[in-house]
């Protein structure tokens, strides 16, 4: 068997839940010397779903009885995704029915309805996860996001539009935004790789089950799937702190936080985990890319001779544009199941994406930087970086979007 086709003992996600069987034939990843990056997983164990008494009986609850917000399944599967357990998601699949006597579950309606999606989008300016590790990554990003656009407007717009220049437009304006804007991608490079390393080893459920009953008649009784914060074991759940434990404190084995693992993790584990592995790469890129931030400040950059910025000005936007290539490109395949098969019904596959057009970007903008003499090449270098800052923009808002659905719903009929 193949390493992506099943787990370690000491990593398989839902170990230590009883009522959660997995389904092997599901587990799989995009190379086969890779560990998994996705699960399914089935309740087995539904009788210990707490016992809620309910005034309506549930036999006779129909779609148009429903709450809004509420769905009738005739069955439910629970997808394990390695993105999803470092971002702190629990991703339910439901199997929607009409028809209420066939219908075991009563679930949330599928995240993806436009009702729900605008729910998610006006919590992104009311609800400040600070204590969230995974809210602080994208919102650091999205932050470095809109410093670059600010700079490509520098740069660029004094090329389209020569009166509205002004006197020292690109050398200050372009050079201080540059270096904020790599400092700020420095930073959420740093807590993206934390994030990564400490993963929750032991997975998270993430769901509650409610039997609804009539009485103490059990007969047509259904079942209410609904977010169990309470029980949650990743780390968001604990709003003291950035680096302690989550509330529930369901394993003990598990560190409380790592500042970087050991060396047995990494040869065993970490170094065939693909999140890791985009991670690393994109905290590399970050920081040669940083280089080229610094190099970029007045006092500096116009100090410098021909040759001088070519290799510590350019070379840098190259070296560290190429990380975030390799970072974008692998942050999708992490969530495909076959490294051919795009996974365009997952936030994180379109994070990536636009992730790689940003980093082809500003790559490009550093490639075409040692020709800056002409006015052709110094044009489409301000270019690259201006398309390149708006793609990092949309890439980094999705992933804010994602860091506050922490339970979404996929209505897809039937498993994958």
């Amino acid at each position: 068997m193949s390493r992506n086709q099943g787990f370690t003992p000491s990593h398989e996600p839902l170990r230590h839940d009883q009522s959660l069987e997995l389904q092997s034939e599901h587990t799989t990843g995009p190379f086969s010397f890779l560990n998994p990056t996705r699960a399914h997983y089935r309740h087995s164990d539904l009788p210990s779903a707490r016992v809620s008494r309910s005034s309506t009986a549930p036999a006779e609850i129909s779609e148009d009885g429903l709450d809004g917000r509420e769905q009738l399944a005739s069955g439910i599967h629970f997808k394990w995704r390695s993105r999803d357990n470092r971002k702190g998601r629990h991703t339910l699949m439901v199997d929607s029915t009409q028809d209420a006597s066939s219908a075991q579950y009563l679930t949330p309606q599928s995240t993806s309805k436009l009702r729900e999606v605008a729910r998610c989008i006006l919590r992104m300016g009311t609800d400040f996860r600070y204590w969230d590790v995974s809210w602080l990554v994208a919102v650091i990003f999205t932050l470095g996001s809109v410093v670059w656009v600010i700079n490509a407007f520098f740069v660029w717009l004094p090329l389209v539009q020569p009166n509205t220049e002004f006197n020292n437009e690109i050398l200050v304006g372009g050079g201080v935004t540059a270096f904020i804007g790599a400092t700020i991608f420095e930073i959420g490079s740093i807590l993206l790789m934390f994030e990564a390393v400490n993963e929750n080893r032991s997975g998270c459920f993430g769901w509650a089950l409610v039997k609804i009953l009539e009485g103490d008649d059990e007969k047509g009784a259904k079942t209410k799937v609904v977010p169990d914060h309470e029980n949650c074991g990743h780390h968001h759940t604990n709003k003291k702190n950035l680096v302690g434990k989550s509330n529930d404190g369901s394993d003990e084995g598990d560190k409380a936080w790592v500042w970087f693992p050991s060396v047995l993790e990494l040869k065993t584990h970490y170094i065939r985990e693909l999140g890791f592995l985009a991670c690393s790469a994109q905290l590399f890129g970050a920081t040669v890319f940083w280089i080229s931030g610094f190099t970029a400040l007045p006092g500096v950059n116009n100090k410098m001779s021909q040759g001088l910025l070519d290799g510590i000005y350019w070379t840098p936007q190259v070296v560290g544009g190429s990380g975030f290539i390799v970072s974008g490109l692998l942050f999708m395949l992490e969530t495909q199941s076959t490294w051919y098969t795009p996974a365009i019904s997952t936030l994180g596959w379109h994070i990536g994406l636009w992730n790689l057009i940003g980093a082809f970007g500003f790559t490009l903008c550093g490639a075409l930087g040692p020709a800056y003499l002409n006015s052709g090449a110094e044009y489409e270098a301000s270019l690259a970086t201006f398309w390149g800052s708006w793609a990092f923009l949309i890439g980094s808002a999705i992933q804010w979007y994602e860091s506050l659905d922490k339970f979404p719903v996929e209505d897809i009929g039937k498993p994958e």
